[in-house]
């Protein structure tokens, strides 16, 4: 019984999202999860809506019919017609949801086999009584392809999650949870060469926001696929004590999907954004050109062949070189870099060869940006960080006006950061970054960028190098090649002893391989 109460007690609890998650995929059926994700959330979407909905409502509703307040309405049918008054909603920035939509609606009609259409015609609904949301929701509920058995359990199932200040966790809480936990959930599901490209791991998003440090100004991200960079952002300055007003977002996405999605994101969140009134290409019709921003933060995809227009020729933001027509990472530094306002900083994610190439001119590119001094950090991060590559990629900073833009003097100068070794295997694809992870990288980066920092170099982990350094190594931006290696630990046991040691291990080991041999031989001939 002891090892029994053990046995129980030692036993994992699954989190609320992760019982949600395995409930919803398991409803999931033969649905891709690239569609299935719209469908999930959605559903989430419209019950965050109509619960933050009926809060306001019973608020309201409490108010009027109070005799000591000064809003009292002693007429039941005034007071009925003002809870219905929309105004009451919207200046408190609550979504107006008709009767017909909200979520009691839907959850009472989730057994019938019009649930689809029911959910289609309420979101199409929303959309024409909320116009900052036009033309984001999904409305594919009702389709033949999709199981409308298993939709109305999915009904049930988010119809159990409550996001109301009053449930267990706190509306703002359970939401983001929840809703990231389902998004990188399905970007590890997804298959193929774009699979999770909507959606950038929080280790990285979190690592760019810590070291870039968003108090206030205007944040940018023109790849910003479901908008993580810009809730981290928001959620950075209000860990700090600032606002989520603090900051201004702009955005851009290529893909139409994916951009509906980010306007959700940021919808639940309450985060006003601009990330245009359609999805388009960054490069070929840049949705906001007179924008100067005082933050870039941006992953955007990786080593992108097909991205050239002919009218990108002669393009003003080809400050430092024409990016070749095969590769658009070069393209993408120089478009952050032309969005950057004067003392702005860029921070954001590129493919190891960026650090390195020197075919069809990248080489004389990334030279030039060191020579003008803008290139402020390079931070080289473990590999299997992404749902979809196991590649290694590296973090670039990039600074204007570094003799001080806010901080010291760091003209002539640039750190280098190998965080390769840090991080832990989540499941045998994904490694993630511990907090404590992002803090050793972040504080290296703040001590040696700000005043009175106290930076040291780190053998093996950090230096900071002379652009003449850099110059002699070709510029190329490896962080290997500058941090040198890693200070060897003290070790007094005499050498001969531990060649003697060492090998009486590896023949012990030898050992145990030949007896699991034997053991699996007589096994299977057992079987036989």
């Amino acid at each position: 019984m002891a090892g029994q109460s053990r046995k129980t007690a030692t036993k994992p609890v699954k989190s609320l999202e992760q019982s949600l998650w395995d409930t919803a995929d398991a409803l999931r059926g033969n649905q891709e999860p690239s569609e299935y994700k719209h469908i999930v959330l959605g559903l989430v979407f419209l019950k965050y809506i109509s619960d933050r909905f009926e809060v306001r409502r019973q608020r309201i509703e409490v108010t009027l019919s109070d005799p000591d307040s000064s809003d009292f309405i002693p007429n039941p049918e005034s007071r009925a017609r003002l809870i219905e008054d929309r105004d009451e909603y919207t200046s408190h920035n609550v979504f107006w949801v008709p009767a017909d939509t909200r979520w009691q609606h839907i959850q009472d009609r989730a057994k019938l086999p019009t649930i689809g259409q029911d959910i289609d015609a309420a979101m199409d609904l929303i959309e024409k009584e909320n116009p900052n949301i036009r033309g984001v929701l999904p409305r594919n509920y009702g389709r033949e392809g999709l199981d409308k058995g298993r939709l109305g359990q999915l009904v049930d199932l988010i119809g159990s999650i409550g996001f109301t200040e009053t449930d267990d966790h706190g509306s703002d809480d359970v939401l983001g949870r929840v809703y990231e936990y389902f998004l990188g959930q399905f970007a590890g599901k997804e298959t193929g060469k774009d699979a999770g490209a909507f959606y950038t791991p929080r280790s990285i998003v979190k690592t760019l926001v810590e070291m870039l440090e968003p108090f206030h100004g205007r944040v940018y991200d023109p790849a910003c696929g479901s908008g993580g960079m810009f809730v981290q952002s928001a959620e950075f300055v209000k860990a700090h004590g600032g606002k989520r007003t603090d900051i201004s977002i702009y955005g851009q996405e290529f893909t139409d999907t994916t951009w509906r999605l980010a306007k959700m994101n940021l919808a639940l969140r309450g985060i006003e954004a601009d990330l245009g009134d359609h999805s388009d290409d960054s490069f070929a019709n840049d949705l906001h050109p007179d924008l100067r921003a005082d933050f870039v933060i941006a992953n955007p995809p990786f080593n992108v062949s097909n991205w050239w227009d002919v009218k990108l020729t002669d393009d003003p933001r080809w400050k430092y070189g024409t990016p070749p027509e095969g590769n658009a990472n070069f393209a993408w530094v120089q478009h952050f870099i032309y969005h950057l306002s004067p003392k702005g900083t860029a921070g954001f994610v590129l493919a190891n060869g960026s650090l390195s190439s020197k075919t069809s001119g990248e080489g004389d590119i990334r030279r030039k940006l060191v020579e003008s001094d803008l290139v402020d950090c390079i931070v080289a991060m473990p590999d299997k960080l992404f749902f979809n590559t196991g590649i290694p990629v590296s973090l670039w900073f990039v600074s204007k006006d570094r003799h001080g833009n806010g901080h010291r003097k760091r003209q002539g100068e640039v750190l280098f950061v190998d965080a390769r070794k840090l991080g832990t295997m989540e499941s045998r694809r994904l490694r993630v970054l511990s907090d404590d992870d992002i803090a050793k990288i972040a504080s290296k980066y703040h001590a040696w960028r700000n005043h009175d920092g106290a930076y040291e170099d780190v053998a093996g982990f950090a230096r900071a190098a002379s652009l003449d350094e850099i110059k002699h190594h070709d510029f190329v931006l490896t962080p290997g090649r500058y941090v040198g290696a890693e200070e060897a630990v003290h070790d007094d046991e005499p050498i001969d002893e531990k060649i003697a040691r060492l090998t009486r291990e590896l023949f012990a080991e030898f050992d145990r391989g030949h007896q699991l041999e034997n053991v699996v031989c007589e096994r299977l001939r057992d079987l036989q």
